[in-house]
């Protein structure tokens, strides 16, 4: 029964410290945006380092790039 000389404050502590974080929270801004969070997963990144596509700078749309057949060490004619 003595636990209960000590369970009482500390659950009341806690719960003006869950008080303030939910005031401190609302002040801040924190849940004025509920949706867009929700949505970030869904959308496409923009890539690592936002560097084009290998055919987008060769200009030529569905063909890879000459330096990606040179890397490979093969070449376009060649036929196996």
């Amino acid at each position: 029964m003595n636990i209960l000389l000590a369970l009482i404050p500390v659950s009341i502590l806690l719960l003006i410290a869950a008080g303030i974080a939910f005031f401190w929270a609302v002040d801040h801004d924190q849940f004025d945006d509920m949706d867009t969070p929700a949505l970030l997963p869904l959308l496409d990144d923009p890539g690592v380092g936002g560097s084009p596509e290998p055919a987008a700078v060769s200009g030529r749309a569905g063909a890879p790039a000459a330096s990606d057949d040179a890397a490979r060490g093969e070449s376009r004619d060649a036929t196996a």
